[in-house]
């Protein structure tokens, strides 16, 4: 079976700061539908803006400046979905006193569809993990960790489809190899699957069985380590894999201008993005596809 749409275009950029945004009505085919894409990764527990003295970001990030622009965003095209990398938790006070709940019930505040789980969603172990997930209106979203007969069994879901303007959107996670990162009684009784024999068999599922027009990976393997290349992360990922269309990374914390392209394995293009860390960007990629195209076209704003 062949996807009913193709990707006829996609544009892309990062909210710099999370200022007000030059909105941007793009002219296009009249046949042509557009999906805009959100998105962030390693959040870690970033409730409230920079102050306004910090070198780095001073007033910065916080949860009502990116609320304010998921809303603009979502007015501007309401075909929209706002997915999140992991490591939604840990980094300030307000995980070590409410163990995820604030950051969960923001987040259902704020309209995000799925997220992945990070090595941080563990460092309070299973049980409350498992717990603070009902604080959560939307999906975590792995594929690659074994959770049988643990706390998160069912509460974890593989892939998600979204049908939005009858266009069919496949979403996946992977998460980093924990060993090592994480206390071995933290994440007790998961194993980790090697992410491209998983990414062949969902994406093969995602785009045959389910039909699905634009495949996205959410994963939390990190963008590139330069010292190796035999560690696992996005850019072989991309590599050795085929049918993905663009994966949000995370973990790194890599700061990136605009996405970069990777040839997978049957030279097709694939979108890798990140947005660095602590909330403090916001991505937006918008597809557009129709019928009878198969060409993409790619820009970055700075706001």
């Amino acid at each position: 079976m062949k996807r009913r749409l193709f990707i006829d275009k996609i544009t892309s950029s990062t909210v710099f700061g999370l200022t007000f945004p030059l909105l941007s009505f793009e002219k296009t085919d009249f046949n042509s539908k557009k999906i805009t894409i959100l998105h962030t990764n390693d959040v870690h527990s970033h409730i409230d803006p920079f102050s306004s003295n910090d070198p780095l970001n001073p007033n910065g990030g916080g949860v009502i400046a990116r609320a304010k622009m998921i809303n603009l965003f979502k007015k501007e095209n309401p075909n929209t979905l706002i997915l999140d990398a992991g490591d939604v938790f840990q980094g300030t006070p307000y995980f070590n006193f409410f163990e995820g709940e604030i950051e969960l019930k923001l987040m259902s505040k704020m309209g995000y569809n799925a997220s992945t789980l990070g090595n941080h969603e563990f460092d309070n172990g299973l049980k409350k993990l498992a717990k603070s997930l009902k604080h959560a209106n939307f999906s975590f979203l792995n594929s690659n960790y074994t959770l049988t007969n643990t706390p998160l069994e069912n509460k974890i879901k593989e892939y998600e489809i979204y049908k939005i303007d009858n266009v069919r959107i496949g979403v996946f996670g992977l998460g980093v190899e924990l060993d090592g990162l994480v206390e071995k009684k933290l994440y007790k009784g998961i194993k980790y699957l090697d992410p491209i024999e998983i990414t062949q068999d969902i994406t093969h599922k995602l785009k045959n069985q389910y039909n699905c027009d634009i495949i996205i990976c959410l994963s939390h393997l990190g963008y590139s380590y330069s010292k190796s290349e035999e560690i696992m992360c996005d850019i072989i990922l991309a590599k050795k894999t085929k049918d993905i269309d663009l994966i949000i990374g995370g973990h790194t914390h890599t700061f990136m201008d605009k996405p970069v392209k990777v040839k997978n394995l049957v030279g097709k293009n694939v979108m890798i993005n990140q947005v660095g860390c602590f909330g403090i960007n916001l991505g937006k990629i918008d597809f557009y596809l129709s019928n009878n195209s198969v060409t993409e076209k790619t820009k970055s704003i700075k706001v």
